[in-house]
């Protein structure tokens, strides 16, 4: 499925400091379909003001970026608000956890000055420990308050059916548990979307992974079965998208109740002292690039222009020994990139550790997407030095594919090592 990135592969991971939680070293929270807490008052304050143009940011992964709960649930305020005039935020990319978000927060939600952020992240950062949810999505909310303390913010869970057991067992998977601590230390609402999906699966009566049916006897043969998802994570829009708009709906009413007076949000003193409130996505060009990087014109080159959203810069190299350096002081250094059929590989070299190879093809590179990989994690808050070379050996792109059942449709389109870097991702700040 198109929505699986490398970035899972390349940012999920234990941290070498804090062992992976198991669940008994971190207690699961009971399942609750909406915990209110403090409300979003100043979003309802401002949706029940006659003329006002209401901003929802749907920041998540590729869940949120479906036509499924995010236009469903706008429409849905705007029915119910008819007063005032909502707009969409979508800043919703595929196969992305929150530990992108944290660092693209600013450029593609706050830039947009929203009234209200819902962030849907619980899926993608189904494999991140508990510590490391912490410091992201603790990073999203103090960045968030920072720049705009009247806005309002939700976080929204979603479901998958290898993240279903804990549900079924009456507790919120783990990294939903773990995202609640931060909701609580905030006040924040949160609203698991997924709770009739699991009485549905209690009952017996849920289909999670299978093709709608079309003609009266599939209807019929389904009897009273509910289909959930083509491919038990992405609901499909007229099934599981539906139950998940019905979730928001019946979760409006606790928290408007729960909404006091309108006002800014203080910022308490941080759940986690490392928490990433200084992430921050950097542009490939604060970077020394070799001469034989070329940056295309958004104008006039279409590939770039395709991303442009996302990465405003997009740097584009294909021969061996190209280099991206870059010298920053912080903690945490990724880079964002694009990558696809004609991608190759890089070698990143970290201050004087040994090299590292890097693939940037995987068993999903017959299309191209946005993706990000790993150069240092829980480093020394010092100066780093960073080396990204571009490689001449070409990664077994056929054997790859056959992962997945995948052919090399056209060997054209995969015979290029390139490299696309539009970013770097960083908590602390390039120095020169």
């Amino acid at each position: 499925m198109k929505f699986v990135s490398a970035l899972l592969l390349g940012f999920l991971l234990c941290l070498p400091s804090v062992r992976c939680a198991t669940e008994e070293e971190f207690p699961l929270v009971a399942a609750q379909e909406c915990r209110p807490r403090g409300g979003w008052p100043n979003f309802l304050a401002k949706a029940g003001t006659p003329g006002a143009e209401v901003r929802i940011a749907y920041f998540g992964g590729s869940i949120t970026a479906q036509e499924g709960w995010r236009p469903k649930t706008l429409a849905y305020f705007q029915k119910t608000f008819p007063q005032a005039k909502f707009i969409a935020i979508n800043a919703a990319i595929g196969g992305t956890g929150s530990d992108l978000g944290v660092c693209r927060v600013q450029q593609d939600v706050l830039d947009r000055k929203p009234d209200l952020v819902l962030v849907e992240f619980a899926v993608n950062d189904g494999g991140a420990t508990p510590a490391q949810i912490f410091r992201c999505m603790e990073g999203i909310v103090r960045q968030t308050w920072r720049a705009f303390p009247e806005c309002d913010m939700g976080f929204v869970y979603t479901l998958t059916e290898s993240l279903a057991p804990a549900m079924l067992d009456g507790k919120f998977q783990r990294s939903a548990s773990a995202m609640e601590r931060i909701a609580d230390h905030y006040g924040i609402p949160t609203i698991h979307l997924a709770m009739e999906v699991v009485r549905l699966a209690r009952a017996g009566r849920l289909i999670w992974k299978s093709p709608l049916p079309k003609t009266d006897a599939e209807k019929q043969a389904l009897g009273d079965k509910f289909v959930f998802a083509p491919d038990a994570v992405h609901p499909h829009p007229e099934t599981g998208h539906e139950l998940y708009l019905q979730a928001v709906v019946r979760s409006l009413d606790p928290i408007r109740a729960a909404s006091h007076a309108p006002g800014r949000h203080a910022l308490p003193a941080p759940h986690t002292a490392d928490n990433y409130e200084k992430a921050r996505l950097v542009p490939i060009t604060a970077a020394h690039l070799s001469s034989g990087f070329a940056l295309p014109d958004l104008k006039t080159d279409a590939f770039a222009k395709r991303w442009a959203n996302r990465l405003p810069v997009l740097g584009r190299a294909t021969q061996a020994g190209e280099r991206v350096t870059f010298k920053f002081k912080g903690t945490r250094c990724a880079i964002y990139d694009v990558i696809g059929p004609d991608s190759g590989q890089v070698r990143v070299t970290l201050d004087d550790r040994p090299p590292e190879v890097r693939p940037r093809f995987d068993s999903y590179c017959t299309y191209h997407r946005l993706s990000a990989f790993l150069v240092g994690t829980e480093l020394p808050d010092a100066v780093h030095t960073v080396m990204i070379e571009v490689m001449g050996e070409a990664p077994d792109k056929a054997k790859i594919l056959s992962q997945r059942n995948q052919t090399i449709d056209d060997p054209k389109r995969f015979e290029a090592l390139a490299f696309h870097p539009g970013a770097i991702l960083l908590v602390g700040e390039i120095v020169e």
